[in-house]
């Protein structure tokens, strides 16, 4: 999934040495969803750069390697994908964060109200269903059995297996697997059903914290400047309105655009959107959201130590809202 040659520029659609830059950036979307470009478009955040939709995608991990071979001119994913796909040799640069975990964004760890699954050494021999494996989940698995003084042969031990998240909940009760990931509305639908108890969360395990990140190619952003400051600035607003407009009134105009753009779309998961999850302020991207990926991915022998570099990584340049 990370094989891509240094050489993929992702050259985009800047005029490059005539000066112009690119207005109009081409995207992929979440069906069913509203992202905080399509947020920051429709608030008028985006001034005069237009945002062109290409299609939907199902992966964060694809999404940026679209934008890193040219397919699309941005794209998002979770930190660790980004340090995957940078250690590949992919000529990417993170802008902004985009989402996160905090009380009300989070993916629990969670077991049967009676299950003997009580503190992490209870794991050796269980599964664990989540959503993909060599991701966020697994490594939130990772960090917390580790965290808990299990050695790495112990960790081997416990068994994360690929569970759709629409069925991981019925999964887990009919004991097929012991341990179960749920966020969103698939974790509140289990709460309120009830006999679940949550192990932990990947909030309870780093506390507040930024987990995914806009990415542009270096190519891009050098021959795009200002369009790329007005795009990362214009969603750091939408960040804040998120953070700071009354639930019911972000999720209106979530609706409101869904409704508007006619992709024939179910947005019935919107109505049960909380936060962003986004931990600083305006997204601004902070060395520890990608250093413990880098720390990860090393033990785990997929990337070499110093292999992926911090100031490779990202820029905080061309976000307004985080120098204030």
């Amino acid at each position: 999934m990370f094989g891509v040659a240094a050489a993929a520029t992702g050259c985009g659609t800047a005029a490059g040495g005539t000066g112009a830059q690119t207005k109009t950036l081409r995207y992929q979307g979440w069906a069913g969803d509203v992202s905080l470009p399509e947020l920051a478009a429709d608030l008028g955040y985006l001034g005069d750069v237009k945002l062109e939709w290409v299609g939907n995608t199902i992966s964060g991990p694809q999404d940026i390697q679209s934008a890193a071979t040219g397919q699309v001119d941005f794209g998002g994913a979770f930190n660790g994908a980004v340090v995957k796909l940078k250690g590949a040799g992919a000529p990417i640069k993170s802008v902004i964060g985009y989402y996160g975990a905090d009380k009300d964004a989070y993916s629990g760890f969670f077991v049967l109200e009676d299950s003997p699954v009580k503190e992490p050494r209870d794991l050796l021999g269980k599964k664990v269903g989540m959503n993909t494996l060599g991701a966020h989940h697994e490594a939130m698995l990772g960090i917390y059995l580790k965290r808990n003084g299990l050695s790495a042969e112990d960790i081997k031990k416990v068994e994360p297996i690929v569970v759709p998240p629409v069925n991981t909940e019925q999964s887990l009760r009919q004991k097929q697997i012991e341990v179960g990931v749920l966020g969103g509305i698939l974790r509140d639908k289990a709460l309120e059903k009830g006999g679940v108890r949550k192990l932990f969360s990947d909030f309870d395990l780093l506390g507040p914290f930024t987990a995914g990140t806009y990415v542009f190619t270096e190519k891009f952003i050098k021959d795009n400047p200002d369009t790329v400051r007005i795009f990362v600035t214009g969603v750091a607003k939408a960040i804040e309105y998120s953070r700071t407009t009354p639930r019911e009134q972000v999720i209106e105009r979530k609706l409101a655009i869904i409704n508007k753009r006619g992709r024939n779309e179910d947005p019935g998961a919107l109505k049960h959107w909380k936060s962003t999850g986004v931990a600083e302020n305006g997204g601004k991207i902070l060395d520890k959201e990608l250093q413990i990926w880098i720390d990860w991915l090393t033990d785990r022998g997929e990337i070499k130590p110093g292999q992926v570099k911090l100031t490779d990584l990202y820029t905080n340049e061309f976000n307004d809202l985080a120098k204030g």
